[in-house]
């Protein structure tokens, strides 16, 4: 009997050697690549160009306007800034924006044959800006100074005539929000409201103008824009997601 077990356990100890090579290897599987996922850098310069419409309005030396005041008229202009991330889904800037205009701002027509006319032509700003920035996307609202490029001239029965106003309706502010998308690593797209307030002017010569009372000098604007960003140290760091 204890021949037999011994042959027994010599038999096993010969066959192990072969019945593991005959088991297949565990396959070897390579951990997948880690996905870069980028935080996005808002710090740094920023040049581009915007299109939109602004609209005006009617109440105008009491109801003397001719047509309609408020109708869109189309705009189109450039801009450029610098912003600073921060705290760190904080952004605060500046810009500088200017906006041609298309067709009259203003043309009133009064009794005994005066004509007057505002050829606006452009409108400009200077601002600063806070936003809040979650990745691409970052929601910000503006403020500052705003001024208007006018043209304007006053008739008699078709003859131009030396005229005042108390107000010079060229300087004023502005205030607007607006949403911007960085797309790509220097690329970005906003859709943007602005509002600019230039005061109100009455005639002060030819006094004959004057009773006609005040008008309202402002412009409401929507505008798509598009801007390339110089961003200071690149796009900033990556994050790697497993």
């Amino acid at each position: 009997m204890k021949k037999l077990l011994l042959a027994t356990v010599a038999l096993v100890a010969l066959g192990a050697p072969a019945l593991a090579a005959d088991m297949a290897a565990r396959p070897y599987t390579k951990a997948p690549p880690p996905v870069m996922a980028p935080i996005y850098n808002w710090t740094g310069f920023y040049i581009g160009g915007h299109i939109g419409a602004a609209f005006g309005n009617d109440n105008n030396f009491n109801g003397l306007v001719v047509g309609n005041n408020n109708d869109a008229r189309f705009l189109g202009g450039v801009q450029g800034g610098f912003d600073y991330q921060f705290a760190p889904n904080w952004v605060l800037g500046a810009e500088a924006q200017y906006s041609w205009l298309s067709g009259n701002a203003i043309n009133a027509a009064f009794p005994g044959g005066y004509v007057y006319t505002n050829d606006r032509r452009g409108i400009g700003s200077v601002t600063g800006r806070l936003g809040y920035t979650w990745g691409p996307g970052l929601l910000y609202v503006k403020g500052g100074y705003a001024f208007a490029d006018n043209n304007e001239n006053l008739r008699l029965v078709g003859v131009p005539v030396a005229f005042n106003f108390d107000g010079g309706h060229k300087d004023g502010y502005t205030v607007g929000a607006g949403f911007e998308y960085m797309f790509a690593q220097n690329w970005s797209g906003k859709v943007e409201y602005q509002y600019y307030n230039f005061g109100d002017s009455r005639f002060v010569n030819p006094v004959v103008l004057a009773p006609f009372g005040s008008f309202r000098n402002d412009e409401h604007t929507v505008k798509v824009g598009i801007n390339y960003r110089f961003n200071l140290g690149g796009p900033g760091p990556v994050v790697a997601k497993y």
